[in-house]
Order: C-alpha cells, then structure tokens, then sequence
C-alpha cells in the first residue's frame, strides 16, 4: 500500500506540474478514447470560454470545419505509428471567434494494438499566425491598394504567358497609368493623391472580370493581365476602364478630382513571349498614349522590319530548342588565374552550340534572342546539368557559370539547385554563380535573397560586368557576394587609357571595403595584366591567359548525354558535334 508521505509527494507533485502548465499558458489534455471524455489542465477559458469541452466529439466540433480533415488525417496517421502527431489549426471559442492552436500528442496503445488514450498539449498561436498573415500579405500585395506587388505581377503574367503559348491561347498586358498624380500631390496632398490611386485601384476591380489579375507596377501606375482574351476584347476593356474613370469625381481630402488613365496594351504571345519583355512594351505605348494628349489606349505596334526581326528570332529560337534536346549545347572553358602567380584558379563556363553540320556557334548569335523568347529558363536548366556533369567528373576543377536575371528570380530552378546541391559540399564548394551586375540591380531585394541562398548551400557568388551598372556601397552591403568581376570595357587597352585607370581604383577601393575577390575581364596584354596586378586586383581573366576551349586538357569528359544514347541506339546518324568528336579522336 501506498505510504500517505507518497501520496502527499504524488499531490504536490500534480499541482506543481498544474501550476507550471497554467503559467506556461498552454493546455494539456487526456483522451479516452474508449469512452471518449476529455479532460483538461491548464487555463481552458482562454481558449474555449466557460464551457470547455469535455468530450472528443465536442471538441471535433469547436474545430474549425476547414482545418477538421488536417486534424483527423493526422490522427489517423498517428495512429496507425506512420507519423508523430503534430498539427496547426483553428478553435471556436465561446464567442463565436477562431484561434489558431498547435496541437502535439501521442496515443497509447493496447496489448492488441488498438488506440486507448491520447494525451497531448495545446498552445495558442494565434498572434504567431496573424504575424505570418501580415508578413505574407507584405511579400505579396501593395499595402495601399490591396492588390498584387510588383513580384507577384510578374509571377501572374509569367503564368498567362506560360498558358498562352502551351494552349495556344491570346491574351493581353495592360499599363495603367494615372494621369498627371504628380499634380494631385502638389495641389491636394499625398493623401489625396492616395485616394485617387486607391478608388481607381476600386474601379479596376469593376470594370475587369474575375479572371484578370492586376497589380501595382509603378508608383502611379497599375499592371493588368487579360488571360484568355483576344486583340479586341482587350482593346475593349482597356476603353471600358477609361469611360468608367473618366465619367465621375473623385472625392479626396474634400476635393474634387476629375481623374484620367492612360492605357498601353501588348498582345501575347504574339507581340512578346517573355515578362520583362511585355513590360518594357506595355511602357512603351503607355507613353505613346500619354504623348497623344493622355485618356486615351496605345496598343504596341510592330514596324515591318521589327516583324522581319521577330521572324528571324523565332527561326534562331526554334535552332536553340533543337540543340537542346539533340544535346548540342556545350560549354568552353576559359580559365581564371592568380594575378601574381598566374596559376589558373578557376574556370567560367561559356556556353557554345553546335549546328546540325558541326559549326561552334558562340552564345552572343543566341542568347539575346533566347532572352527575348524566354527560353532563358530551360537554357540556364541545362547550363546547369553541363556545370554539375563537369564538377562531378572532374573533382579538382573549380567552376563559375552565368544565370540571367529571370533565373535568379525563379524559384524552380533556385528548389532544383537546393536538391542537387543539398549535403554535397564536394560540389557547391568548387561552384561560383555569377549574376551581371545590372540584374543584381534590377531588383535588390530578390537578388539579395538569391545570394544568400546560394551562399548557404556553400557556393560562391560573383557580380558580372562589375562597374557597367552603378553599384553603390549599399548595394554591395545588401548583396554580401563573394567575387567582382570588373567588366572588360574597362580593361581593354588599360595601359593607354588613364581615364579606365582611375576608375578601376576607385572599383577596387569599394570592393576591398567588402573584402570582395576581385577579377579583371578582358586582359589581352602583359602590360594590362602588369598594370591590373599593381593595383591590386586579385585575378585575372582574359586571352593573354587562354581563350575559351570547349575541350582543355583537364577535361575528364563525363557519361554521353541521354539524347546520344538514344539516337545511337535507334540508329539515327550522328549530328555534327558527334561527326566532329569522332573526327578528333
């Protein structure tokens, strides 16, 4: 028999572990899950009120309809041993409002392995949920009119531009921009020119259907993606959303506004293939209507030649499609070397394609042309798997490749990188991402999170082209890369050019302030090579040290790509790269 000592200790103890658990503001709880009573410790009326529920069923029914099948997946789950229990969702509390609980339990089981008691905690995280809400709606929508940011914009429309060539649909991008804000602010306040832009954010909303997106593009302007809607109808709207405007006052600060839009329309994908590209467009005629005398829609124009142009790409662009799946992208190495010793560092990969005849095409004939049809995703793909193939095959090498803008903003391509990469640091220690300086620029905030993103894998991160955009010294603080490359504009013919001098000091000065590794582009003579390590640069790149070579010494060339594999194997002649290297060996 129990001591009455034991008893009292046991008592105390209880009430020690009671006190502690109302203290702690969280609820602990016991389930019979026999005769289904549910017992509570702890301070139950922050969460339920008066009544808290003493029984499963109940309990089930204060859960919030939406979350109930979250909650009962992982209990079943649980039960069944396949996953610990651990779920969020929403409680109904006595007056009538929903707070947010994380529930975390584990169930007892009997000698034949049915569930007989669960026994758990609840912690209210209401407040953590609504701090998560707000963050999210930050990183998404406009805080002033309630609609998509700039990034998000640019996500929907890469979207429609996705669905518009795989389905063959039209559709169409508008710029909205508010005539003559500047004016309102000056005469009325910025809170009056708020209004405006908030009550003409409203009649968007109106006048476009529910399928359309819109979003804040600029500070007076507005981005509106038409999905599924042909030349007509877009013009349509764009001279709905004008009359709509045009015909009533706005009321700001106790003014009256007679507010005005200018509209300029793209059509997709027949105009553009590509986010950026359809912006830039849109823009452009956007100032065209704002040049005719404003309240009016522009829709982008192509000239004959510009079409003649278009035609041409889309034959390259079809070229490039080709070589991809025939495997007949490959990169040149060209190497990067110490400015004292010149040992070679590291290698950039540069990529090439071959034709179907054999010829090395150098990427400057494609890839501004692959840019604007917005295959930059898919090529920067395979650059990958070209970098990662070399790296694995040739374990002393270090290797740096280029990614555009668009990629570095791309969350696919950022996940596949990750899985790649994740717990090899054999590979993402020998790997620098470069990313030009005037992509880095275009949008601080997302290249900042690329950078650390890529630096936590372990890689390395250089800015491209350093010196033709116009970093600062907050930009640098913000961006935390590793390597500078000085672009080759300012290189070439170093020695006679006094002006480039001065300005490459100055480029060094800012980048030893971050402690930043710093490269020279473009070094094609001992003096400039002489010139560039005098001052201080780290490494040096250019032909005076090696031109791009698609197959240098060091290269252990990995497996044949799966697409030789299954041309040979389904009997296809060879392509010309095949030809070539068959030739050479």
């Amino acid at each position: 028999m129990l001591r009455s000592v034991d008893i009292e200790n046991d008592l105390a103890e209880l009430e020690r572990l009671r006190a502690a658990i109302e203290a702690s503001g969280d609820l602990a709880y016991d389930w019979d899950l026999a005769t289904d009573q549910l017992e509570w410790i702890g301070r139950a009326a922050d969460v339920f009120g008066a009544a808290a529920p003493q029984s499963g069923d109940r309990y089930s029914g204060r859960i919030n309809p939406e979350d109930l099948p979250v909650r009962m997946h992982a209990l079943s789950e649980h039960f069944a041993g396949a996953a610990s229990y651990d779920c969020e969702y929403r409680v109904r509390g006595e007056d009538g409002e929903f707070q947010w609980v994380h529930d975390r339990g584990a169930v007892q089981l009997a000698a034949s392995g049915t569930p007989i008691r669960m026994s758990g905690s609840l912690r209210l995280i209401t407040e953590r949920k609504q701090e998560e809400a707000q963050l999210e709606r930050q990183a998404n929508y406009d805080d002033l009119t309630g609609h998509f940011n700039k990034l998000r914009l640019r996500e929907a429309l890469d979207y429609a531009l996705a669905y518009s060539q795989r389905y063959s649909q039209s559709g169409a991008f508008l710029a909205v921009g508010i005539d003559q804000l500047d004016k309102v602010n000056t005469a009325f306040g910025c809170e009056a020119g708020d209004r405006v832009l908030v009550e003409i954010a409203q009649r968007l909303d109106q006048a476009l259907r529910t399928t359309d997106v819109i979003g804040r593009l600029g500070s007076d302007c507005f981005g509106v993606v038409l999905g599924y809607c042909s030349n007509e109808d877009a013009v349509m709207i764009s001279e709905r959303i004008i009359q709509s405007i045009r015909q009533s006052v706005i009321v700001a600060n106790g003014a009256r506004v007679h507010a005005t839009v200018s509209i300029g329309v793209v059509f997709f994908p027949e105009q553009s293939k590509t986010c950026f590209d359809v912006i830039t467009k849109a823009e452009g005629a956007l100032l065209k209507a704002k040049s005719a005398g404003r309240d009016c829609v522009k829709s982008y124009r192509m000239s004959e030649e510009q079409r003649r142009s278009y035609r041409a790409n889309m034959e390259l662009g079809e070229q490039v499609t080709e070589a991809m799946k025939d495997d007949r992208l490959v990169f040149a190495y060209q190497p990067i070397v110490d400015a004292v010793s010149h040992e070679v560092s590291s290698y950039e990969c540069l990529l090439r394609m071959y034709s179907p005849e054999g010829e090395l095409i150098p990427a400057g004939r494609f890839i501004p042309v692959v840019e604007r049809l917005g295959l930059m995703r898919t090529l920067d793909r395979r650059a990958l798997d070209l970098t990662l193939q070399t790296l694995e095959a040739n374990p002393e090498v270090t290797l740096a490749f280029n990614i555009s803008g668009v990629t570095a903003a791309d969350r696919g391509w950022l996940r596949t990188l990750i899985a790649r990469l994740k717990d090899r640091p054999e590979l993402a220690n020998r790997l620098i991402v470069e990313i030009t300086e005037t992509a880095a620029l275009h949008d601080l905030e997302d290249s900042a999170r690329f950078v650390s993103i890529m630096r936590d894998l372990g890689c390395q991160v250089a800015i491209d082209d350093f010196g033709a955009g116009y970093t600062t010294f907050r930009h640098l603080k913000a961006l935390t890369v590793d390597i500078v490359k000085i672009d080759g504009s300012f290189v070439r013919n170093l020695a006679d050019n006094t002006e480039n001098q001065l300005f490459i000091r100055n480029l060094l000065s800012l980048a030893r302030a971050f402690n930043l590794v710093t490269v020279a582009e473009c070094v094609e003579t001992l003096e400039d090579a002489e010139i560039l390590e005098s001052e201080g640069v780290d490494q040096l790149q250019g032909y005076y040290f090696g031109r791009p070579e698609v197959d240098p010494a060091w290269r252990i060339e990995s497996a044949p790509p799966l697409g030789i594999e299954r041309r040979r194997a389904e009997g296809v002649p060879p392509d010309g790269h095949e030809r070539r290297r068959a030739a050479q060996s």
